[in-house]
């Protein structure tokens, strides 16, 4: 008999994805880890996402708004506990409350850098007020779904030793 996914204590409690902008390629490396690993992953969005039928996988939308998705993360994470984003500021109120952060590039977010990244995601925003093009984020290349999946993988097997 499986164990109930709400009650089990695995690795992390949860695993929380900033959906709305989480690439649709990190999402299956989430779900088929959550699956493997037997992990409770909950994709926040406020816009439906639709997931493979699992018990370890959960859907939760909340309403349309900027920074809805982010506030309902901030409420939600605990102490340890994994959120998956590129967003910078989510990711300092992540870490202010005990959590881990990881991007869908595999960069981790550490009380080490998060004042560095956050310091600088200021002055690009500050550039392109000014009128500069300051462009994107390059396209998800192999490379990077390839370093998202190492340090997932990596992440998860340290708590398992723990």
């Amino acid at each position: 008999m499986r164990p109930d996914p709400v009650m089990t204590f695995s690795y992390f409690m949860k695993i929380y994805v900033d959906a709305d902008a989480c690439p649709g390629v990190i999402r299956d490396i989430l779900c088929r880890a959550a699956v493997k690993r037997e992990i409770n992953v909950v994709f926040i969005a406020n816009q439906s996402i639709n997931l493979p039928p699992s018990p370890w996988l959960q859907s939760y939308q909340v309403a349309q708004g900027f920074d809805k998705a982010d506030d309902e993360i901030v409420t939600r994470v605990a102490t340890d506990e994994l959120v998956i984003t590129a967003d910078i500021p989510l990711a300092a109120d992540v870490l202010e409350k005990g959590g881990q952060v990881l991007t869908p590039r595999g960069e981790r977010y550490t009380a080490a850098n998060i004042k560095q990244r956050l310091q600088m995601r200021d002055f690009m925003e500050t550039m392109r007020a000014s009128g500069q093009n300051t462009g994107g984020p390059p396209p998800m290349s192999q490379t990077d779904r390839k370093t998202f999946a190492d340090q997932l993988d990596k992440l998860l097997t340290q708590r398992s030793r723990q």
